[in-house]
């Protein structure tokens, strides 16, 4: 089934019906893709700071009322506890479980954010024959932890973790100013070339996501990525939380074309 050319509202029905369990790249072409944070209300204002601390690796979408699981802004007829392939529930800042919907662990104090992913500009990088090394080789993004520090805000604190894509050096000029005008879903580079200098040891062992082959003559390019408050959660370790498992996106109705500056 070719889910790049479905639109977002068919593709959410199939991942509530959980026939779709799996990453969500290159679906719904166009169209932004968000993850997800979830936390108490007690501990949600002090994540919205940390957000708009760190703008380049937590863009917000939208936040949503306390104990609803509609959105208002970024999709119709959406239900949050539903709509995402695969969740992560998170207890003192440990993982604890994988699941395809977290209706029995809805509570009705919980807020939801929907942050900028960087699949979201994939398809402008395919559009100007761009490789997307992970579509090709039909794999999650490759998503690692860096060095690079987040500007801490309450309790929530670490470093950042970037998505990496291979590409030539003439390319990733060319993703650098397509990405730029994306400031929504990530927006520029925040590093390309040698991995160790953000901490990086190993390409081929990613922190979250799937290696990827990088051919000679390529170089890896790093962009920040909506992981990165998974990274906080486990550093602030709050009572309670949930988000996206990495790479399981939710598909907004909201046209790429619209997050440009």
């Amino acid at each position: 089934m070719n889910y790049g050319k479905m639109v977002p509202k068919e593709v959410r029905k199939l991942i509530r019906e959980e026939k779709i369990t799996f990453q969500t790249s290159g679906m719904c072409d166009g169209y932004a893709q968000a993850n997800l944070v979830i936390l108490p209300r007690k501990d949600a204002y002090d994540f919205l700071l940390f957000a708009q601390r760190n703008p380049t690796s937590c863009p917000l979408l939208e936040v949503s009322d306390a104990g609803s699981r509609k959105l208002k802004y970024i999709a119709e007829d959406a239900d949050i506890a539903r709509d995402l392939p695969k969740y992560r529930i998170w207890e003192n800042g440990k993982m604890t479980e994988e699941c395809t919907n977290i209706v029995d662990f809805w509570q009705e104090d919980l807020v939801s954010f929907l942050i900028g992913c960087s699949f979201s500009f994939e398809a402008e990088l395919l559009a100007s024959d761009i490789p997307v090394r992970h579509i090709e080789e039909n794999r999650n993004v490759p998503m690692f932890n860096t060095n690079i520090p987040c500007s801490p805000a309450g309790i929530f604190r670490g470093n950042m973790v970037v998505s990496m894509r291979p590409m030539t050096e003439k390319e990733a000029i060319t993703a650098t100013v397509i990405t730029s005008s994306m400031p929504r879903v990530h927006g520029k580079p925040v590093h390309f070339g040698d991995p160790k200098k953000i901490g990086i040891r190993d390409l081929s062992k990613p922190d979250y996501g799937d290696a990827v082959t990088i051919k000679d003559g390529e170089i890896p390019v790093f962009w920040p990525c909506g992981v990165t408050p998974q990274a906080a959660l486990a550093a602030a370790k709050p009572k309670f939380a949930i988000t996206h498992a990495p790479g399981h996106m939710f598909i907004t109705d909201v046209k790429n074309s619209s997050l440009k500056n």
